[in-house]
């Protein structure tokens, strides 16, 4: 008699996902089957085939310089640069490989320097231009002419000081940064710059990780690093390889993780620059027909159905992690590449939305393989998902049936508090609505919940100081000088903050600036501004000055952090609810000894207000209300607060723990 098979992993853990088994377990065996083609059935590994960085592009070697590239429509190929007057020679013509799409080209050690611009020149039937190598390392551009050119580069090779580093994910406190706007100046920032001036606010707030936007090289400024047009290639707009290396190898020293925003969901449509039409064959890394352009990025989208095409992008995960030492990834658009929808107009009500056969196959596999390889090349490396749709196993393991990343956007956090403030009255909102979105997550798959990140800070749209106080951040922010609505907005920033941090079961990320409550939203230089650099960058003298209210915002989210740090292993600590009582407006949960309380009543404060919890003597350890984070000052933070004996619940070992809350105030208390 047959046995019946197991449920996999994904289904073991939530029966809902019972009916698309099949559909589950379809995909985990066409990535383990893609998996053995590329290893050639556990040959060799994974990261063996990843290797393509070292095998394309321009490399010195014991014997001079060999440039490779894959372009299967090229008819001839040349490079052209400063070292042959930009003419196409013999000397510099490339062979094609016999019986491959590669192209080869050797040269003696004095045939290119140092510093020495070049291009690729292709022919193929119908037509010829200059590229950009695809697998470049150094592309910069002329300020004059704003013409990108290739780079020859071959410095000292970087000394790295700490070169082993495993990051501190207990839990992960990201600190989401943009290199260029990073400087108070109205220019575009560098990585040295960022490094000595940056850095050690980051260190001092208490983050252990920054996820840098903007890495890879990318045309236009003011798309904030999402057009890619090199993706082997560090930006130079802000610096060299080197200083970017020596950024990382500062942040290592201190403890910090550094993650790269990467981006393989899409790819800039520029041809001299990018991919978009390399030697003729506008399909040589992009889907044909339909679904060639994205519709709402203007846009080419990667066909990951072919393994040159994987092998780029596996290469290229490999390359940043080895050559730059970055602790991991965060996949920007993940959701477009689940979808051939690219999830647009979709409304995701069900979880037959993510198993009706609308799903590409092609870029689950590959989101599965570079999870593989990544962790392959380094076991504490971090990957995480930005998704909005809510595909279930994104942030699972491989072997349960998921995609393997380490943890998934929670992108419903920061949706609940815009729409939250925008159209709720204070004295509507509810605890029992918030606590729930605030741990709204999967059991199996861990979360980065945030209250905002870039995408609030942009041009168009609010941060949530700004949805709170608006104009009136410009006239009433001075110490003494707030209105009510100024008041409002600070104690509500804060509260929102703690909340969303407090139940985390995975990490919590913060825009540079959104901590201290930053007034400006972020406007790239553009014709429609005059091209200025105003609102790309970051005001740092505001948080500085002791005179205006973001130093109190600062202070409290350095203090914040401070106190989810002091509790050991704080993600294995339950979420555990103690109360809440939508019309009083309070919450109360506890994790480990830390109990958090919160009362969102614009009017009510409350004296005596009492918990069931653990029997014990409980300390303040963080308060809203506090004077030193511009709060009132209206309880006594130095007294230690006993439980009260209760005959009725003494065979569960808990007390009343009662206590003055003001409105809109939270307080975090800490058992002795």
């Amino acid at each position: 008699m047959a046995t019946k098979q197991k449920h996999i992993g994904l289904v073991m853990n939530d029966g809902y996902l019972e009916p698309f088994e099949d559909a589950i377990r379809g995909r985990h065996d066409h990535a383990l089957w893609k998996l053995n083609q590329l290893t050639r059935n556990g040959k060799k590994t994974l990261s063996d085939f990843a290797n393509g960085h070292e095998y394309y592009g321009l490399h010195k070697t014991a014997r001079g310089w060999v440039f490779r590239e894959w372009a299967p429509n090229a008819t001839e190929l040349y490079l052209v640069g400063d070292f042959n007057d930009w003419s196409e020679t013999v000397k510099y013509r490339a062979k094609r490989i016999e019986g491959t799409g590669n192209w080869e080209l050797k040269l003696s050690e004095k045939a290119m320097k140092h510093g020495d611009l070049y291009k690729m020149r292709v022919h193929w039937n119908g037509g010829e231009g200059e590229r950009i190598p695809a697998w470049c390392r150094r592309v910069v551009q002329d300020e004059a002419t704003k013409i990108f050119s290739a780079q020859v580069w071959n410095p000292e090779p970087y000394k790295w000081r700490k070169s082993r580093f495993k990051p501190d994910v207990s839990p992960l406190l990201i600190y989401e940064c943009h290199i260029g706007m990073g400087q108070d100046a109205e220019k575009v920032g560098s990585y040295t710059e960022f490094k000595d001036n940056i850095l050690p606010r980051i260190v001092k707030d208490g983050y252990n990780c920054i996820q840098i936007m903007a890495i890879q090289e990318h045309p236009y400024y003011g798309s904030f690093g999402y057009h890619v047009s090199s993706f082997f290639a560090a930006s130079s707009r802000f610096g060299t390889p080197e200083e970017l290396k020596a950024l990382i190898d500062a942040a290592h020293q201190q403890g910090v993780a550094v993650i790269m925003d990467i981006v393989h969901s899409h790819a800039v449509k520029n041809e001299v620059e990018g991919l978009g039409n390399l030697a003729g064959d506008p399909n040589q890394y992009f889907y044909p027909g339909d679904r060639h352009e994205h519709p709402a990025w203007d846009s080419l989208c990667f066909d990951y159905g072919k393994d040159d095409v994987i092998h780029f992008l596996l290469s290229n995960c490999k390359y940043w992690l080895t050559e730059f030492h970055f602790d991991g990834f965060r996949f920007d658009g993940v959701t477009s590449m689940l979808y051939y929808s690219h999830g647009l107009g979709e409304a995701f009500c069900n979880y037959g939305d993510y198993f009706n056969g609308h799903q590409d196959d092609n870029a689950i596999c590959y989101l599965t393989l570079a999870n593989l390889l990544i962790h392959e090349v380094n076991k504490h490396s971090i990957t995480i998902a930005e998704e909005v749709s809510g595909m279930p196993g994104l942030a699972a393991k491989f072997v349960d049936g998921g995609m393997g990343f380490d943890y998934r956007m929670a992108m419903n956090i920061p949706d609940f508090w815009i729409k939250t403030i925008k159209e709720l009255p204070d004295e509507a909102w509810k605890p029992s609505s918030i606590f729930w979105e605030v741990k709204n997550r999967r059991a199996d798959e861990r979360t980065i919940s945030y209250c905002e990140s870039h995408d609030q800070a942009l041009v168009g749209d609010k941060t949530i100081i700004f949805r709170l106080i608006d104009a009136d951040m410009y006239w009433h922010f001075k110490t003494g000088d707030e209105n009510d609505l100024v008041h409002r907005g600070i104690a509500l920033h804060k509260m929102i903050r703690l909340v969303t941090a407090a139940a985390i079961n995975g990490g919590y990320l913060n825009f540079m600036g959104n901590e201290f409550g930053h007034p400006e939203w972020i406007d790239f230089p553009r014709e429609g501004n005059g091209w200025s650099y105003k609102y790309a960058r970051r005001q740092w003298n505001l948080v500085d000055n002791l005179e205006l209210d973001y130093h109190y915002l600062g202070e409290f989210d350095r203090a914040m952090l401070g106190v989810i740090k002091s509790e050991k292993d704080f993600n294995k600590t339950p979420v555990q609810e103690v109360w809440h009582n939508d019309g009083d407006q309070i919450l109360a949960f506890m994790r480990g000894d830390l109990i958090f309380v919160f009362n969102f009543s614009p009017t009510h404060s409350y004296a005596d207000y009492g918990f069931l919890v653990p029997i014990g003597a409980y300390d303040v350890v963080l308060n809203t209300d506090a004077k030193v984070f511009g709060g009132n000052g209206l309880a006594d933070d130095a007294v230690t607060h006993l439980t009260n004996y209760d005959p009725l619940y003494s065979d569960v070992r808990k007390e009343w723990l009662k206590l003055y809350i003001p409105a809109r105030s939270a307080v975090v208390l800490k058992k002795n």
